[in-house]
């Protein structure tokens, strides 16, 4: 059986949903108000693609291929990037939703998050050093043994980090948000004077 190579081409409204998107390596596409909720995109290739207010929920991603794709407004509960094919593995997410998805053990280092609601999302085993969560929702997100060096979670919010249980040298926070760091002591803090 023969892959396609598809190259440079917008796909617009389609609903993947129930055949799928044929298999092969998408180069330069751009997938615009796609659905394809639970549909097997195993194996397939993308590559410098970009996906607008798609629906990728719950999509099978088993050694599918992400290098260098943008995922802006899109939908995508329950994906299991931790099955997904390593090489080149790179993604930035804009004002999506990625709830009780999992990055286990993935390496994401400088991956940007802007914006975008992360909660229950397992980041245990992650390397996300020097990334960026802009504006994240990151309630009951789980982190165990995450390398967080030099991230930036200065805007983020609903984070619990055990400090003792990750890396965080030069992670970034304001006073704001280091409540985060502090969660597992069951203490309060309240304003000052």
């Amino acid at each position: 059986m023969n892959e396609q190579f598809i190259e440079e081409k917008t796909f617009k409204k389609k609903d993947f949903s129930e055949n799928g998107l044929e298999k092969g390596e998408y180069e330069l596409c751009t997938f615009l108000n796609c659905n394809f909720s639970n549909s097997d995109l195993s194996k397939i290739r993308f590559i410098d693609c970009e996906f607008y207010d798609c629906n990728l929920s719950s999509a099978h991603i088993l050694q599918t291929g992400f290098q260098n794709i943008l995922f802006k407004d899109c939908k995508m509960l329950g994906l299991q990037f931790d099955k997904c094919n390593d090489f080149g593995f790179l993604i930035k997410v804009d004002k999506c939703q990625l709830n009780h998805s999992s990055f286990f053990k993935r390496k994401l280092s400088k991956i940007s998050f802007q914006k975008t609601k992360l909660q229950e999302v397992d980041f245990t085993e992650c390397d996300l050093s020097l990334s960026v969560f802009d504006d994240c929702d990151l309630q009951n997100a789980i982190f165990k043994n995450t390398n967080f060096q030099n991230t930036d979670f200065r805007s983020s919010y609903n984070f619990s980090i055990d400090p003792e249980n990750n890396q965080i040298k030069g992670a970034k926070f304001t006073l704001e948000t280091v409540v985060g760091l502090l969660t597992k002591y069951n203490i309060k803090i309240e304003p000052g004077f």
